[in-house]
Parts: structure tokens; sequence; C-alpha cells
């Protein structure tokens, strides 16, 4: 096994027990036929905990990182048929749920899935990874692919990308107060030589950003390298896509989970969350009308975020913002003996 993934299993995930909270009811009452779905897979902390807390549940993990993928499926081994790894990135889940064979692809089309987690984000295991190019505190390849399928990198972005496009995906996805300022900086100097790894850059960015900023504003940067990631495996756009996506799979009772680490991806789960668990009645109405009352419920108010304890013993923690939902209906489902019961 990768070293990585080895050292990765002496971590405790971020927010493992109130996370397993969040999902144990409906995993507890769809029982034997309760599927999980972990659509951050990684390293399969998560998932392992959450086998060893239900042990009559399965899980079907999702990554689209086969180094992830590959680990996580020799440490799940011992689970037998109730751990499935699937290499596909998390909004891919309708195909996945469709066209899957065997008992928990069985379970979940019969009976709709009982839980659902998304960790979003670079996982810990990746940033570990130094040849990845995720992390700019060393010298490393500009590659930032979690699919090695996908095509364009870190550097490719970097050596190609227009003014104006380079500065949007740093504006946008990085929330870069200088971002015009770096686009210009890096258009001249690709000029000289392309870029390929990330010293030259993170080097560009202290010379950039001016040193009042960079004494107040945490690591020069770390948001210019957020934004190139977020642009490389096009995250928030699979997050947009993902969330109607899962909610219409879930069983009644079901919950949702969460977890996100940078603002951007809190904001796309606060507004979809907010559709799937608002009324569609007009306003003044004193009930809802037939077929406008959400299929959702909020079971978390505003955003819960990890307690100060868990902080100190993991600083990987301190940014997450864990927001969850359940299925308190389905206008469109017909009801079988085994769906679970909203309140």
């Amino acid at each position: 096994m990768h070293a990585d993934l080895q050292a990765n299993h002496g971590h405790v995930p971020v927010m493992r027990d109130r996370v397993t909270e969040l999902l144990a009811p409906g995993v507890q009452a769809l029982g034997s036929n309760a599927v999980i779905i972990d659509g951050t897979l990684g390293a399969g902390g998560h998932t392992e905990h959450f086998l060893r807390t239900f042990p009559d549940a399965f899980v079907i993990g999702l990554d689209r990182d086969e180094i992830a993928l590959s680990g996580a499926r020799e440490r799940l081994a011992g689970f037998g048929e109730r751990f499935v790894g699937v290499h596909t990135r998390f909004d891919g889940v309708a195909e996945v749920l469709a066209e899957g064979q065997g008992p928990a692809f069985d379970a979940a089309r019969a009976h709709g899935v009982a839980a659902a987690l998304f960790d979003l984000g670079v996982s810990s295991m990746q940033l570990d990874q130094e040849e990845r190019g995720f992390a700019y505190r060393v010298d490393a390849p500009l590659d930032m692919r979690m699919d090695k399928r996908l095509n364009v990198t870190a550097a490719d972005i970097l050596n190609t990308y227009s003014h104006g496009d380079l500065a949007r995906v740093l504006k946008e996805y990085g929330d870069e107060r200088f971002a015009g300022k770096i686009a210009s900086a890096v258009l001249k100097e690709r000029e000289k030589q392309p870029f390929t790894t990330s010293a030259r850059l993170v080097e560009l960015l202290y010379n950039t950003i001016p040193a009042a900023t960079r004494r107040t504003g945490g690591h020069p940067a770390k948001r210019t390298f957020q934004a190139l990631r977020v642009e490389v495996n096009s995250e928030l756009d699979s997050l947009a896509q993902l969330i109607p996506t899962m909610s219409a799979h879930m069983a009644v009772g079901a919950t949702m989970v969460f977890m996100s680490y940078q603002s951007l991806e809190d904001v796309i789960v606060k507004k979809a969350l907010k559709t799937l668990t608002t009324s569609t009645t007009p306003a003044g109405l004193p009930i809802d009308l037939p077929g406008t009352a959400p299929d959702y419920e909020l079971l978390t108010r505003g955003a819960e975020k990890a307690t100060p304890e868990e902080v100190d013993r993991n600083p990987r923690s301190a940014p997450v913002r864990v927001r969850a939902a359940r299925r308190v209906r389905a206008e469109q489902l017909t009801d079988t003996p085994d769906t679970i019961k909203g309140a």
C-alpha cells in the first residue's frame, strides 16, 4: 500500500462522530436494506467507521482519484460485499446506482439510499502526496488533477489561459484580491519559460502580492492554489450538479451530509439545501398547496463547525462547515413497506 495511504489510516476523519449521528436514523430504520453513499471516499476513514458502526449496512464509495480508490479497496476488503468502491466523480452517482451490480445496488434501487456523505475539497491524503502538486509548501509538478484521466493540469492553465480567463479563475475560485496583478505577472513569466513546478509559482506570488497583505492574509499561495485546483477539477460545477441528483435517490427519512472547507462550496450547498427545504406555495397562503411542500427539512442550524477540542487534535478540521438535510416526503414516489416514514 502507498505509504501515505498507510499513514492516513491513523487519522480520525473530520467530525466523524457528529456525521455518524446525523446519518444514523435513516441507516438504522432500513436495517439490512440500508445503503450509505460515501461520495468522497478518500482513504476510507469515514466508510470504515460506518461499516463498523452499522454492521448490517452497505457502503458504496465513490472517488475520482484512482490512487485513493485502490488504497481504500485494499483497506476495506475485509468487509466483503458490504463495501463497493467505484471510480467516478461524485455527480456520477445516478449512473452508478442505475448500472451497478450486486446486493448494495439492488438494495439502493429497491428501497432508496439510507444516508449520503460528501466530504468536499482536497483530501488530507492528496495534500500529503507531494508529487500530486496540491500543496504549495513543497516544490512539485503543477498537476492538481484528482483524476488522471483529465486532460488539463494546473501548469496548462498557467501556460495557456488568457489574462482575463486566468484573472477570473483566481478571483472567482480563490477570492484573490490581486487576481489581475498575478495574472499579468504569470503571462510575463511564461514568456521566458513555461511553468512546470510549484516553487516558481510560489516565488512569483511572494514577489507580486504586497508585503502588508502577506503578513496578515495567510500564506500568499493559498488562494491561487485553491483556485487552480477548483478549475482543474471542475469542482464547483460537479457540486452544483450533485445535490439535486443525489436528493432524488434518497429514501424518505434518509439524510444527506455535506462538509465544506471553503466558502464557495458552502454557498453552493447552502443555496441548494434551501431550495430543497422551501415550500413553493405562494406567500400568504395558510397551508401548502398540493405538490408544493418541500421534500426535505434542514437538520443543522446554519453550518456546524468542529469543536475546539477537535481542531486541537486535527488542525485540518478548523475550516469545515457541515450542513445536513433529511428527506421527509417523496411526492413522486410510491411508498413501499420498507420506506422510512418521515416525522
